[in-house]
């Protein structure tokens, strides 16, 4: 017994002995890295620093690979001999310029480092999305700060896109910075464009005209499609809830050559049943077959400049109404139901020049038609727009110049008095049609390490307002290595398209009057950003971003629904109007929490006759959050993802009206988990609206007058008013327009993704 207890006692002290101390620290720009990953191939171990990056750990004499990395950092990779070894053991991290600074090309038309740009770019990928699964970039963005989809219409469930307070039509919609989502796309095509395509999403909140021209007042989207080069060869992603809505996503990669690759992708959607669970008669949400084809081809060369083309063809039948209605009853006045059928064709080209010089050919071809009944009235509508630019990137000495020519050709045309064909779709007037070539020019110009200044110009042609031109001005400077403050003044201009922006000019009873010949909207803006990354001792990581924002608007077009509750009116004010506020923005993250909370204050108003009123349907405070936490031992991951609004002027009709003239304060509120156990398998499962909010709960109605959608009831006094009576009491006319959030409960999800790499 007491040799066994020598040998063991030997054993033990020759395994002892044999072990090394091993001790140093983390470092990454000179500062120490808490809570880096030292991952030990050979043993399948993994220790961490402490939170002053240094570590100590023992291990057995031999030779080992190390991985050291933390989350803003890449992985360095180290070999270990421990008979070599001296302490201690400094290990120095490179900073992951990918991650941390994510390159853009939204704000200055050229590939940029985030933080190194003038112009400040959100930027939102794929994975941001997924943490809030939705069937459509419409519906994804509800999570996105001082950025609200908003439905337009209880039945056929239109919206559009408001960045800080402002409606749809001042916001830039651009596919891989083409603007072909414009005019009847702005309202009847966003719910059309699939997660599935995106890559990532650029936000750039203030005017950018003088870049992209019209419509870049509020601010510029840019959905930046997938390219088959950074795709999975099969990707599906299939998801389902309990409202019976199904969405399926597929995506596949293929190579015709060695330097020739393509991507396809294919979404369907559908939901085709119907509910009324608020009594009213009418369905909740509109029902949808749709259906868009995506393909994109690259071309790789020897040069490795660009040439990529992409085609996409959208196909959607959507219908709202009463739950008796179907398709017999389309465009009669029996049973109401809004039903639109959308067919929709997108080209996009990118060519960079085979010269010594960087100048790239983009060019675009859409063409979108519109088949659709609103109750008894028709809109028949169709849009071709051809797009194409030129631009040359050129450096010298510590200027960036970006110089460019463009040409829009627009035609539409529809059966309103909006053209002056009337109700004829088979001629095209010189009214309908709007050629737009333009020219600009921007210099970005580093004057040192902490100042930066830009200075933009534009000049466009219309062939209906002949010139315009918009400046721009922008400032950087630099706090120190993570904090910098940017400002940034332009100009912009927008041309209204009532019939195709405004879908209350459409449904419901009310008349639309256009008092007088409506000149283009113009507007000013300043904004300031702040913009500061700090790293805690703990490990956490700060990142702070702070806007405060004033946009003044001349000839702004306002549609009013107070004046006369059987009339929208359409004029330019006689006043001004603005938009002025701040969105504050803090992100969080640590090993295993991600959190992303945002604010934004507002106050949009017009001043009229020296009289200041609100702007309906704007709240004046805003905020978003989507906190993560991730499993490290299990694939597992946890998000929840809301918002809530302020409350907001709803369009009643008159004094008389019941419904509650202001709207109250409002959240939606989602939950997901996600496992990914399997190779190349994810699954996910949620709630969406977990407080079951849906508008008007507190109210008597959302739709007036459900019961009689053609107004055969109502009785008008001799002045068009409408007449109170004990059938109509409150003096309604039938109007759908009342509704400023989504009108869906709550509703279980559940889906699966499978990518083979």
């Amino acid at each position: 017994m007491k040799l066994f207890a020598l040998v063991l006692f030997i054993c033990c002290y020759y395994q002892i002995s044999a072990q090394r101390l091993i001790e140093g620290s983390v470092q990454l720009d000179n500062q120490s890295v808490p809570i880096a990953t030292i991952a030990i191939k050979e043993l399948n171990r993994m220790f961490t620093s402490d939170s002053l990056g240094k570590f100590s750990f023992q291990l057995p004499e031999g030779n080992y690979t190390l991985k050291i990395q933390s989350f803003d950092s890449k992985s360095l990779i180290y070999v270990l001999d421990t008979k070599s070894y001296t302490k201690p053991l400094n290990l120095v991290l490179e900073l992951n310029e990918k991650l941390m600074e994510e390159v853009v090309v939204s704000g200055q038309l050229r590939e940029i480092n985030k933080l190194k740009s003038i112009v400040p770019v959100e930027i939102y990928n794929e994975s941001f999305f997924k943490r809030n699964p939705t069937a459509s970039v419409f519906e994804a963005l509800q999570t996105i700060n001082g950025v609200r989809p908003q439905v337009n219409c209880n039945i056929c469930s239109t919206g559009d896109i408001h960045i800080n307070g402002l409606e749809g039509p001042y916001t830039m919609i651009l596919i891989d910075g083409m603007p072909i989502v414009s005019s009847l796309a702005t309202v009847y095509g966003l719910s059309g464009i699939p997660n599935s395509l995106v890559e990532r999403m650029e936000i750039v909140r203030g005017p950018s005209s003088a870049l992209y021209g019209s419509e870049a007042i509020g601010g510029v989207i840019n959905i930046i499609t997938k390219s088959p080069q950074n795709s999975s060869k099969i990707s599906a992603d299939v998801q389902t809830n309990s409202w019976l809505e199904m969405n399926v996503d597929l995506g596949f990669k293929f190579k015709y050559a060695k330097h020739v690759e393509s991507l396809t992708g294919i979404n369907y959607f559908s939901y085709s049943n119907p509910q009324d669970n608020n009594k009213d008669g009418f369905t909740d949400i509109t029902l949808q077959q749709r259906i868009s084809f995506f393909h994109k081809l690259a071309i790789e060369r020897k040069s490795k400049k660009a040439f990529s083309v992409a085609a996409r063809y959208l196909y959607e039948d959507r219908w709202g109404g009463q739950t008796s209605w179907n398709k017999s009853f389309r465009g009669g006045d029996s049973i109401y139901g809004e039903s639109i059928y959308t067919n929709r064709f997108e080209l996009l080209g990118k060519y960079e020049l085979p010269i010594k010089e960087k100048m790239l050919i983009t060019s675009s071809f859409t063409s979108h038609q519109q088949n659709s009944f609103y109750g008894t009235t028709p809109f028949f509508a169709e849009q071709q727009v051809t797009f194409g630019q030129l631009t040359w990137f050129k450096d010298i000495n510590r200027h960036a110049v970006v110089l460019g020519v463009s040409a829009r050709q627009t035609n539409y045309n529809d059966n309103t008095p909006a053209t002056t064909t009337g109700d004829s779709l088979n001629l095209m007037d010189q009214a309908s049609k709007v050629f737009l070539p333009g020219i600009f020019f921007q210099d970005d110009w580093t004057l040192n390490e902490k100042h930066q200044v830009l200075f933009g110009l534009r000049y466009d042609y219309s062939s209906v307002h002949k010139s315009i031109v918009t400046p721009r001005i922008g400032y950087k400077y630099v706090v120190s290595k993570n904090q910098l403050i940017r400002l940034n003044a332009g100009t912009g201009y927008r041309v209204v398209s009532i019939f195709t922006e405004d879908h209350a000019a459409l449904t419901g009873a009310r008349k639309t009057v256009i008092e007088e010949e409506l000149k283009p909207e113009t507007s000013y803006n300043i904004n300031l950003n702040y913009y500061g990354t700090f790293y805690l001792k703990s490990g956490t990581v700060l990142k702070l971003d702070v806007s405060p924002f004033y946009t003044y608007f001349g000839n702004k077009i306002i549609p009013d629904y107070l004046s006369d509750p059987t009339k929208i009116i359409y004029k330019n004010v006689d006043g001004y109007a603005e938009s002025k506020g701040i969105n504050l923005n803090l992100e969080i993250r640590t090993e295993q929490w991600k959190w992303m909370l945002g604010g934004t204050f507002l106050d949009v108003s017009k001043v009229e006759n020296g009289i200041r009123n609100r702007q309906l349907l704007t709240e004046r405070f805003s905020g978003t959050w989507t906190v993560s936490y991730e499993c490290k031992k299990l694939p597992f991951t946890i998000d929840y993802s809301g918002n809530v609004y302020s409350p907001m002027l709803l369009p009643v009709l008159g004094e008389l009206d019941p419904r509650s003239k202001t709207s109250p304060w409002w959240s939606i509120q989602n939950i997901q988990c996600s496992y990914a156990g399997k190779k190349s398998v994810e699954f996910f499962a949620g709630i969406k609206n977990l407080l079951n909010w849906v508008p008007g709960k507190k109210d008597p109605f959302i739709i007036a007058r459900a019961h009689d959608p053609f107004d055969k009831q109502v009785q008008f006094n001799a002045d068009g008013s409408v007449q109170s009576s004990s059938e109509n009491p409150y003096a309604l006319t039938f109007d759908p327009t009342y509704l400023y959030g989504q009108n869906q409960g709550i509703r279980l999800f559940l889906g699966i993704r499978y990518k083979l790499k």
